[in-house]
């Protein structure tokens, strides 16, 4: 790979109006800065009917769907794109399990969520759905490319030009 190249990855993270309500968007943009990964893309916005649709494709059929799509337009919700190096797992495992009451302590959704639905975070389930999720929330010109000077303090010499 080129100089960097593996530090392309990127994954969707989408902040839910429970967490809006009860103002956790700062610690939980926290975490994943923390972490060491690259914020590329971040904004506030109001989901739409289309876009509910498209994203939740896989239960847009189900009796429960309405009861989602209601939830997620109470409020703006906040997406934000990350990259780095396997960033869609090391996501997944900040965010913990969808069902919150039984996410690890120390996870997004073990720390401030006890429910299904009302878990405070999105986040991609693969690198496939992430490519798909991240152009559905941001337009090319909404991502930012630059360099993070702290890498070489986050990711090994090895990992950084693999």
């Amino acid at each position: 790979m080129a100089n960097n190249e593996a530090l392309t990855e990127k994954t969707l993270i989408l902040v839910k109006p429970d967490a809006i309500q009860r103002g956790l968007v700062g610690r939980i943009l926290e975490r994943f800065e923390t972490k060491g990964l690259k914020l590329v893309g971040l904004k506030m916005m109001t989901l739409d009917e289309a876009v509910l649709r498209e994203h939740y494709a896989h239960i847009a059929d189900k009796p429960f769907f309405p009861g989602v799509a209601k939830f997620m337009q109470s409020t703006p919700v906040i997406a934000m794109c990350f990259e780095g190096l396997e960033v869609v797992e090391t996501v997944r495992r900040i965010t913990g399990i969808t069902k919150a009451r039984e996410a690890e302590a120390g996870s997004i959704r073990g720390d401030f969520a006890m429910s299904v639905s009302c878990n405070v975070i999105h986040a991609s389930d693969s690198v496939k759905t992430a490519e798909k999720e991240v152009k559905r929330f941001f337009k090319s010109d909404d991502l930012h490319v630059y360099d993070k000077s702290e890498y070489m303090h986050v990711y090994g010499e090895d990992e950084r030009s693999v």
